[in-house]
């Protein structure tokens, strides 16, 4: 994400001529720049949260596969 932000950043809108074109393409690359930083800050988020949820789950698992072993009888 952080090489399209570069290459997004790095746009030359002046090739497309008419000053307010030029304008505009830079006003784009400005937009999606900003847009590609958030999609990345919420995809870092998402992975984060989805390894907890992994976490907890096989916690989980392990849990309930110890609960169901025999007990030994106390005392005995």
């Amino acid at each position: 994400m952080s090489d399209v932000r570069k290459t997004l950043r790095g746009t030359d809108g002046s090739v497309v001529g008419a000053h307010q074109l030029v304008d505009d393409v830079h006003d784009f690359a400005d937009e999606w720049g900003y847009g590609v930083k958030q999609l990345g800050k919420h995809t870092h988020n998402a992975v984060k949260m989805i390894d907890k949820i992994g976490k907890s789950f096989d916690k989980l698992d392990l849990d309930l596969a110890e609960s169901m072993k025999p007990q030994k009888p106390k005392g005995k």
